[in-house]
């Protein structure tokens, strides 16, 4: 999941919210035997030989004394500090620019309810992803897949509780287009592919979110200049100037 306005994050972190702080979650990546399985006790005594770290531990917490609980409160620090609020579509928001007629258009439907007489197009984006976060920061089964073919049980395996099979961190679409490939699991490599998805693929299971309600079928009936505009409206939540800020890169 992308690393962007986590300051605003309240309901736990990784796609089962399985970490209930920022600070914890940021220690499991060294663990983690499929990311960089290290030791904390490891890294520490590395933190601990580095001159340059000492000093900015002593800049930090008045001490140089390096702990895992300094290490995930200092990275903590640091992913508050990613703050994404200057794409297009905020400075439209704001009065400095123009969307594109398609981008306008795919705006429009993005925030627009479903009509069930299909005399107006609605997308019913806007009830998991409203902005300005577009997240609402709640775990959801968005209906990737019927009881027979779960195979990841997402939230069930944290809290114990069958109601929340299948039930994934809503993520935020700030830099969508930036962050393929989508969906908990990676299954789709373009935001064309999540469009027509929430168009017409979405399945029933026992836990899918009744918000997902008119995705099932027949779905949406999104026509090919929908799905286009809606795919352009997603292009304007990128914002450049925090994609290319150079404190968001490795010295």
């Amino acid at each position: 999941m992308a690393l962007v306005n986590l300051a605003w994050s309240r309901r736990g972190f990784f796609w089962d919210g399985r970490s209930p702080t920022l600070r914890e979650q940021a220690l499991h990546p060294i663990i983690d035997t499929l990311e960089m399985d290290e030791t904390l006790e490891n890294v520490v005594r590395k933190l601990s030989a580095s001159r340059l770290y000492r000093d900015q531990f002593i800049k930090a917490f008045g001490n140089d004394s390096v702990t895992p609980e300094r290490i995930g409160i200092a990275l903590e620090q640091f992913m508050f500090s990613l703050i994404s609020a200057q794409s297009k579509y905020d400075r439209a928001v704001a009065g400095f620019t123009l969307l594109s007629e398609s981008e306008e258009r795919g705006r429009q439907l993005f925030l627009r309810e479903f009509d069930p007489t299909y005399k107006r197009k609605g997308a019913e984006c806007f009830h998991c992803h409203a902005p300005p976060f577009f997240t609402n920061d709640r775990f959801m089964n968005n209906g990737l897949d019927d009881d027979a073919s779960f195979v990841d049980l997402g939230r069930e395996l944290v809290t114990k509780s069958a109601s929340d099979r299948a039930k994934f961190k809503v993520p935020t679409l700030r830099n969508i287009a930036r962050t393929a490939p989508y969906m908990h699991d990676g299954r789709f490599s373009t935001l064309e592919e999540v469009v027509e998805f929430y168009n017409s693929g979405v399945r029933r299971s026992a836990t899918v979110d009744p918000l997902m309600q008119f995705n099932l079928a027949p779905g949406l009936r999104l026509d090919e200049r929908d799905k286009a505009d809606l795919v352009a409206f997603l292009k304007t939540l990128t914002d450049d100037q925090f994609l290319t800020n150079p404190r968001h890169r490795m010295p």
